[in-house]
Parts: C-alpha cells; structure tokens; sequence
C-alpha cells in the first residue's frame, strides 16, 4: 500500500489490530478444543460423572459421542484433511 492509503486507513488501525487479536484467539481456543489430551480428560471427567451417578447411560452415551467425533475431527485436521464441513 502506498504512503497516502496508509494515512487514510491510519483510523482504521485500531478495528484491524482487533480483527487480528479476535483471530488469534479463536486459533488458540480451536487448538485447545482440538487437542487430544484435552479430549481424552474430558472423557475420562464424563465416565467418573457415570461412576458417581451424576448423570445417565443415555447422556454419557451422548456426550461420548460428541467427544469422539470431535476426537475424529482432531485426528483429520492435524493429517490435514479435515475441510471444515461436518456431516
């Protein structure tokens, strides 16, 4: 960009350095969302949630579910396969 686009957007600098701080947020937070050990607590967490009679069959059932897919997306998208769509 030349020096006068730079003066002229020089108001919008505050709104882009947002933009990229909210990106690197939502990086990070995927990564932790993603991340195997995380996944792997979170199932061990349900299954002592089981034990303890905290919830149902049907909801550990759910739930595991829902851990194992996301474990599934986690193994596709670090082979770099995954495309972002689900289903």
């Amino acid at each position: 960009m030349g020096l006068i686009s730079e003066v002229l957007l020089l108001p919008f600098a505050p709104v882009r350095g947002s933009g990229w701080v909210m990106g690197q947020v939502l990086k990070e937070a995927e990564r932790i969302y993603y991340d195997p050990s995380t996944i792997r607590a979170e199932l061990a967490r349900l299954e002592e949630q089981l034990d303890a009679g905290e919830i149902t069959e049907e909801e550990f059932d759910r739930q595991e579910d829902e851990l194992l897919d996301r474990m599934e997306s986690a193994t596709r998208r670090s082979a770099g396969t995954d495309d972002g769509w689900s289903g």
